[in-house]
């Protein structure tokens, strides 16, 4: 996706603004959260697998998730955070939960983004 195109579910971050420890990038060509160094939620809408929310999480902190919340699921690729998909009929609902969860800072979701590595290569396709 070239950067000039706006990301469809650049509303979901938008509940995120106003926290001060708030900065939004771009990463696999979609947009992620943080929030006070700590990467959250990324919003993707690519082609499936990537269309949707991808909730930032451990393998350990899955169950937890997944009892409150059914729809989610563990990701296809990226195994150790969470997704739903753009067309799961329970999104929007996951969404307004996932950001609240955010803005509370709740410890079963945040991760320490991995250091920059140039030769690194992503898991997802380039767009």
């Amino acid at each position: 996706m070239p950067s000039s195109v706006r990301n469809s579910l650049d509303w979901i971050l938008e509940a995120l603004e106003r926290d001060a420890g708030y900065l939004r990038k771009r990463m696999f060509g979609c947009d992620a959260a943080y929030i006070d160094g700590l990467l959250y939620l990324v919003v993707a809408d690519r082609e499936e697998p990537f269309n949707g929310l991808l909730v930032c999480t451990s393998h350990d902190r899955h169950a937890a998730l997944i009892e409150e919340m059914p729809a989610l699921k563990p990701h296809p690729v990226i195994g150790k955070w969470l997704y739903v998909r753009q067309a799961d009929p329970a999104f929007e609902d996951i969404v307004e939960k996932m950001t609240a969860l955010v803005l509370a800072r709740d410890e079963r979701i945040g991760v320490e983004p991995p250091p920059r590595n140039r030769r690194s290569k992503s898991v997802l396709p380039k767009p």
